[in-house]
C-alpha cells in the first residue's frame, strides 16, 4: 500500500511540472510516511539491489553539467539537509548559505526555488534543515531549521508568504548551530547542535544539545518541547531506517566523532513520540574526521566526512550477528569535502560544502548518488 501510495503521489507532482511553469508546484514531497514503528519523511523505502546511476546522455548540457553520472546538482551555494527525489536524477537540497530549498527539474540541470528563508550564515549556520508538512498536498507548508541574527529556531513557510515562527529561542553560537529536523507521523523531531557550548548539551534548562520533539507546529500556539535526548555534540544529523525499528544520528562530540542508535518510537493511538533508554554508541572516531552526515538502509548506515573526505558504511549489530565490525571506506576524496546525506529508493545521496571546508571545483557545490549495494551485507536480521 504504501508503495502504491507513494508511487501515485509522484505521478500526480510529475504531471504538474510537466504542465506549469510554476516553480512552487513541483513536489515529490511527501518521500515520505509511514515506513516501519514510525514515520520518518523522506525514508525512501529499502533501496534496491540493483544500482540505476543517471546516464549521462539524459540531461540537457546547460552551463554546469557535470561528467560525473553520478552526479544529479551541480552549481550550488554551500549545501546542508539533502533529501532523495522521486528517480535517481532528482533530489531536494537546502543551500545553507542562500536560505533555498531546491529541487531538480527532471531531464535538466535546472532548479526549481521551492521556498527561501532569511538566515544568518555566519558560521556553520543558516538554513540547516527543512521538511515538507505531512499534509503538503493539501496545505503545501514548508517547515525549516534556520539561524537568525539572535537565535536558531523552526519556522514554516506558506506558498507567497513570509515565515512564521514556530520555536524560537534555540542557543546560537560560533559554532555548533547545525543540526537537524523530521517529521516522526505527525510531530516533528528536532536534534539541536551545542552551539559551541559543550556543557550546554547536558543542562535540562538549554535547547542545545538536546533531540526534541515539538508539543505544536502551529504559529501561534506554543507548546514548550519536550526533551528526549541530551548530550549531543556539534552537527548532529538523524537517519531512520525505513520499514524497520533502526534510527541512527550521527554528531562530533569532545572525545570525537560518533555514530549513536537510539530506540525511537512513536504511539500509533496517540502519535505521542518518546525514546526507550539512553543513546547507544555504536562507533566513535577519536582522530575527529568531521563526522557531517548520515544515511541508512538495508542494514548498513552511510557515514560522510568533511575533513578526510570520506564516506564510511557500518553493518549495526543485530541479534543474528552482534559483532560490530569497524567501518569500510567506500568512498575518498572523489568528490571533496562531504555533508549530509540520506537513502532513497535509488540508492544514497550526498552532497558536498567544498565552498564552506574544501576547494571548489567548477561544478560545485554537488549533489551525488551512490548505489544501495556499497558496502551492504546480505541476510542480515
Amino acid at each position: 500500500m504504501r508503495n502504491a501510495r507513494l508511487t501515485a503521489l509522484v505521478v500526480a507532482l510529475l504531471t504538474i511540472i510537466l504542465v506549469s511553469t510554476s516553480a512552487c508546484s513541483f513536489s515529490k514531497q511527501d518521500h515520505e510516511r509511514e515506513a516501519g514503528p514510525f514515520t520518518p519523511q523522506f525514508s525512501g523505502g529499502q533501496a534496491p539491489a540493483t544500482p540505476t546511476p543517471p546516464p549521462p546522455t539524459s540531461r540537457d548540457k546547460g552551463p554546469c553539467a557535470d561528467p560525473d553520472n553520478t552526479v544529479i546538482i551541480t552549481c550550488l551555494a554551500s549545501t546542508a539537509a539533502v533529501y532523495p527525489g522521486p528517480s535517481a536524477q532528482d533530489a531536494f537540497v537546502a543551500e545553507r548559505t542562500t536560505g533555498k530549498v531546491l529541487s531538480t527539474l527532471p531531464g535538466t540541470w535546472k532548479l526549481l526555488t521551492l521556498a527561501q528563508f532569511d538566515v544568518d550564515a555566519s558560521g556553520d549556520g543558516g538554513l540547516m534543515d527543512f521538511a515538507f508538512s505531512p499534509t503538503y498536498s493539501q496545505d503545501h507548508l514548508i517547515y525549516a531549521y534556520i539561524t537568525t541574527p539572535s537565535d536558531n529556531r523552526i519556522v514554516r513557510i506558506a506558498p507567497g508568504d513570509v515565515a512564521k515562527p514556530i520555536l524560537t529561542g534555540i542557543p546560537k553560537g560560533p559554532t555548533g548551530n547545525l543540526g537537524s529536523m523530521m517529521f516522526v507521523g505527525d510531530q516533528l523531531v528536532v536534534a539541536t547542535g551545542d552551539a559551541g557550548n559543550p556543557g550546554a548539551a547536558n543542562d535540562p534548562g538549554s535547547l542545545a544539545g538536546k533531540m526534541l520533539v515539538l508539543g505544536s507546529i502551529n504559529v501561534g500556539s506554543p507548546a514548550p518541547p519536550r526533551i528526549l535526548v541530551s548530550g549531543l555534540g556539534n552537527s548532529p544529523a538523524m537517519c531512520p531506517e525505513a520499514d524497520s525499528d533502526n534510527f541512527y544520528i550521527s554528531d562530533q562530540a569532545v572525545g570525537g566523532d560518533r555514530l549513536q542508535q537510539i530506540s525511537l518510537h512513536a504511539d500509533t493511538a496517540s502519535g505521542n513520540v518518546s525514546v526507550t533508554g539512553p543513546p547507544k554508541v555504536l562507533w566513535t572516531w577519536p582522530d575527529q574526521p568531521g563526522v557531517a552526515g548520515c544515511a541508512a538502509a538495508g542494514g548498513t548506515v552511510m557515514v560522510s566526512e568533511t575533513k578526510t573526505q570520506r564516506i564510511e558504511s557500518l553493518v549495526p549489530p543485530t541479534d543474528k550477528n552482534p559483532t560490530m565490525e569497524a567501518p569500510k571506506v567506500v568512498l575518498e576524496k572523489r568528490f571533496g569535502a562531504l555533508g549530509r546525506g540520506a537513502a532513497g529508493q535509488a540508492g544514497f545521496v550526498f552532497a558536498t560544502v567544498n565552498k564552506q571546508y574544501g576547494k571548489p571545483g567548477k561544478t560545485d557545490d554537488r549533489v551525488f548518488i551512490i548505489p544501495p549495494s556499497a558496502g551492504q551485507t546480505e541476510d542480515r536480521d
